[in-house]
């Protein structure tokens, strides 16, 4: 009788059966997609908080003025019609570059040079009408998270 060596095709499809189901598990487990989201969220809120204390400084040294074009509306920061246009005042002195949205500009800052052009950020900004308060907000974003810092 000859002895073979080698697996049956019934245990090969066993473990390529296992490996398919781990795999599966590990998939579910990582949710890649959702990772993704809340890595945006977090640039979001690290965005908010610049954008915000850029605007603090602008008006720390303007004896509490604020950059023209924040109003007691909510307006998305940029130079379109209806936005509000921070970034020449406040970019290089106080910010290195404005921050826009993860899935804005597929994520790259506004330069000095960026406005003079055409940009939006997709974040908005607003003034309290009662305290002076200044509002950021970043209304895209993911997982029905809220991001707004008010200050």
């Amino acid at each position: 009788m000859k002895s073979r060596k080698g697996f049956t095709l019934i245990e090969i499809l066993v473990v390529i059966g296992i490996l398919a189901t781990l795999f599966a598990i590990v998939l579910i487990a990582i949710n890649p997609a959702r990772q993704f989201s809340q890595a945006n969220n977090t640039k979001r809120r690290s965005d908010v908080q610049a954008i915000l204390n850029a605007i603090h400084q602008y008006a720390a040294d303007n004896r509490g003025t604020l950059p023209t074009g924040i109003t007691t509306t909510s307006q998305t920061i940029g130079n379109g019609t209806g936005e509000s246009d921070i970034c020449a005042q406040v970019v290089t002195r106080y910010i290195a570059e404005l921050p826009v949205d993860p899935l804005t500009n597929n994520g790259t800052p506004i330069s000095a040079a960026g406005c003079a052009v055409t940009y939006t950020t997709n974040y908005t900004v607003a003034r309290s009408a009662t305290d002076n308060r200044i509002t950021v907000a970043a209304p895209a974003a993911e997982l029905g998270d809220t991001i707004t810092v008010t200050r």
